[in-house]
């Protein structure tokens, strides 16, 4: 996994030449399964009506997303109620659960701006997530390369 990360890290900063479009379809489509059944429980709910902007700084990527109630959906651009922004291998530390999300934040690896309350609410719903409820092969891949971004 270290020379994945060594070898495609350069290959990352071309995702912004994607169009949206694609992005769109990939990252809806990944979140309707992999958040399939918070989805159906209403975790997502505290974005119904909200706009969280996902900003991945050093690849110059974001992504605004809500909740519909039934599923999470993208925009590319749109007046975002709270955005939270960091490196992309802070969001795999995040994601990877190599690194705990308060620590990410009180050292300003990942920060928060705008309605502060909705975001700290957002993070709380992401960590609580059982990284079982994924596919075990995406999960062990992205514990993976979780731990080699980490060492």
């Amino acid at each position: 996994m270290k020379r994945l990360l060594t070898y495609g890290e350069p290959l990352l900063k071309f995702g912004r030449h994607v169009p949206f479009a694609y992005q769109k379809l990939l990252i809806e489509q990944l979140a309707a399964r992999l958040f399939a059944e918070p989805l159906k429980e209403g975790a997502f709910e505290l974005l119904r009506g909200h706009w969280l902007r996902l900003q991945v700084s050093d690849l110059g990527l974001a992504w605004c997303v809500t909740c519909d109630g039934r599923r999470l959906k993208l925009l590319a651009r749109e007046q975002a109620d709270v955005t939270i922004r960091g490196n992309w291998r802070e969001f795999l530390l995040l994601a990877s659960r190599q690194e705990d999300p308060d620590t990410l934040f009180f050292r300003r690896r990942l920060v928060i701006e705008g309605d502060t309350e909705l975001g700290l609410a957002v993070k709380n719903l992401l960590d609580a997530l059982d990284p079982q409820q994924m596919p075990p092969a995406l999960w062990r891949v992205i514990r993976e390369m979780g731990q080699a971004a980490r060492a």
